[in-house]
């Protein structure tokens, strides 16, 4: 079977091995169409932290089983399912508290392991869910969507609240549909005026606001001075994170889910003086994932997979979707033949 790896930075190689042996407790998968994330262009890129080479990367993945023993959730071959890629050890404090999603020893597919960039995958049969209601497309972005969802939950979203999204990457745009879904008028906050277009005219946010120094004073007047009750950043740039808490209302919740690697500097009696909430969001459980598919059929989905190529033709591609030009929100990849 074929596979595409990325041997090390700046270079995949499209490959050829022998097709997966299912053990116990495990399914095999034919993989339909692999989502291209934020981690798999920073694996590209080489600037993806505690990452190893040659890696077979792809964790959003849309498939169909070929084989699978009895499970508690009846699956059977020729099943549609949707993969929750995070492997978690179900001992740590973590997961005897039900956050799996940040298990102490947590393994993804496509970064900590080999993932869907192949023609078929042995996965465990646990971390698989029924999904025969969805398209190819719409399996292939439940996982993004579910982190989002996640972080909607963690800030326990109520109906018309004002809340706002700093980043309009396909995580932020999944939080802001999912948080309207949940009631909450949505500001959408991002430096890239196609990106807030987009946010606008296909997901309907309530407000767009261009990220500057005058976003602040932009979103009070917005709010008639209140601000917001929840602010998500979704970019995980430091700029943006530092100026977060200045969009929060006194009392307010701030959610970091982008992910930055250096320091954040806030100044105490700012955030003080607002009671404020700080909150991470990191992954999804499998109640994040089956929320995302219940209401999969309220996101546009169609807009959203903006460049799609078979597999044999990826890796001429994929330099161009580093491109902010190339104006990609989501870019998928076929392997069904």
């Amino acid at each position: 079977m074929k596979y595409i790896v990325c041997e090390k930075p700046g270079e995949f190689l499209l490959k050829e091995k022998e097709a997966p042996v299912r053990k116990e407790n495990e399914a095999l998968l034919q993989i339909n169409k692999v989502g291209i994330c934020g981690t798999d262009l920073h694996a590209y890129g080489g600037n993806q932290a505690f990452f190893t080479y040659p890696r077979i990367l792809g964790h959003e993945l849309a498939s169909v089983v070929l084989e699978i023993g009895d499970n508690p959730k009846g699956i059977k071959a020729g099943d549609k399912v949707v993969v929750m890629p995070y492997l978690s050890c179900g001992k740590c404090i973590a997961c005897r508290n039900g956050k799996t999603n940040c298990c102490t020893n947590i393994s993804v597919l496509g970064v900590h392991g080999d993932g869907g960039m192949q023609e078929q995958i042995t996965i465990p049969a646990d971390i698989l869910l029924l999904a025969n209601n969805l398209s190819d497309d719409q399996m292939a972005i439940v996982e993004p969507l579910a982190i989002g969802a996640h972080a909607v939950r963690r800030a326990n979203i109520q109906h018309n609240e004002i809340v706002a999204v700093v980043g309009c990457g396909p995580i932020g745009i999944g939080i802001m549909k999912l948080a309207q879904i949940a009631g909450a008028k949505v500001i959408a906050i991002d430096m890239n005026e196609q990106r807030l277009a987009y946010a606008k005219e296909k997901i309907g946010v309530d407000y767009i606001v261009k990220a500057g120094k005058d976003a602040a004073d932009e979103i009070s007047k917005i709010t008639n001075g209140d601000l917001c009750t929840a602010v998500f950043d979704a970019s995980g740039n430091k700029f943006a994170l530092e100026a977060c808490p200045d969009y929060m209302s006194h009392g307010g919740r701030f959610v970091l889910v982008g992910l930055s690697k250096g320091e954040l500097t806030y100044t105490h009696p700012k955030i003080h003086a607002k009671e404020m909430t700080l909150m991470c969001s990191r992954n999804a459980t499998t109640e994040d994932f089956e929320h995302v598919i219940s209401v999969l059929d309220q996101f546009p989905t169609e807009s959203f997979i903006t460049h799609n190529v078979p597999f044999t033709e990826m890796i001429s591609h994929f330099d161009s979707w580093l491109k902010p030009e190339a104006g990609v929100i989501k870019a998928t990849v076929n392997f069904k033949v």
